[in-house]
């Protein structure tokens, strides 16, 4: 019988020899050009190696992460709008999941679905760079000393928030602007469809399995510890930044 490594390194073989670095025909730089393009959508670039968070992220899980998993978002995506009016395939990505009532309910599933996998992802590919242990500066980090106590304890929550979501999703820090908040969202549910005020993504860790199977097997409390060495806080303090500036 195969077991679950097993099959993951199997679909890991049929995605050929492992490269150094992505292709550059997936796509656009990621993140915000990601949220304002519209269909068809590509996968956004990594804009680095895929060996670039060893060890903490290994090179052939971004290669499978990034190329499969992500490009398998899209290709769905592009294959459920195809089948949508032109008024629908002229959203932006960003619109698509903020007017999920409006889009037709015959591919309203998929479009949550996968409209969700490629932003978290076009997300997450920004907010990964190697930091050896590094922490926020300026206001974003005042606003988690005084939301949270002090880094250590913001640190502490979000870990135990990553561990303990149930089954796929993710563990987000947020902001409606004004201040800060720790949430999780299921399968590739996006923060800023959740009713209600608008969640801006500052950090998010990817607790689907295949984001640190292959090496870190069921133990994803030691990945989410080595995430905290991945984190690209210039960037989400870019993120902060320009949501308090919205707000």
């Amino acid at each position: 019988m195969m077991t679950r490594r097993k099959a993951i390194k199997a679909v890991a073989l049929t995605a050929g020899a492992l490269a150094v670095a992505p292709s550059f025909v997936l796509g656009a730089a990621a993140d915000s050009s990601a949220s304002s393009s519209v269909y068809p959508f590509k996968v956004p670039e990594l804009g680095y190696p895929y060996d670039a968070l060893e060890p903490y992220i290994d090179a052939q899980t971004m290669q499978i992460h990034h190329d499969k998993h992500n490009g398998a978002y899209v290709e769905n995506l592009n294959k459920a709008l195809a089948q949508a009016p032109e008024s629908i395939q002229k959203m932006s990505l960003e619109d698509l999941l903020l007017n999920l009532d409006k889009i037709p309910e015959n591919i309203r599933t998929a479009v949550r679905n996968n409209a969700g996998g490629q932003y978290n992802h076009a997300f997450l590919w920004k907010i990964l760079k190697k930091n050896e242990g590094g922490q926020p500066s300026g206001d974003l980090s005042q606003a988690i000393d005084a939301t949270f106590g002090g880094y250590p304890a913001f640190q502490a929550k979000l870990s135990e928030t990553a561990t303990k979501v149930f089954g796929s999703g993710w563990a987000w820090l947020v902001t409606d602007g004004k201040k800060l908040a720790i949430t999780t969202t299921p399968n590739q549910d996006c923060p800023i469809s959740k009713p209600g005020d608008k969640e801006t993504p500052i950090v998010g860790i990817d607790v689907w399995e295949h984001a640190y199977y292959l090496k870190y097997q069921n133990r994803r409390a030691e990945y989410v510890k080595a995430f905290w060495n991945v984190i690209n806080w210039d960037y989400a303090a870019e993120r902060y930044s320009g949501a308090a500036k919205q707000a």
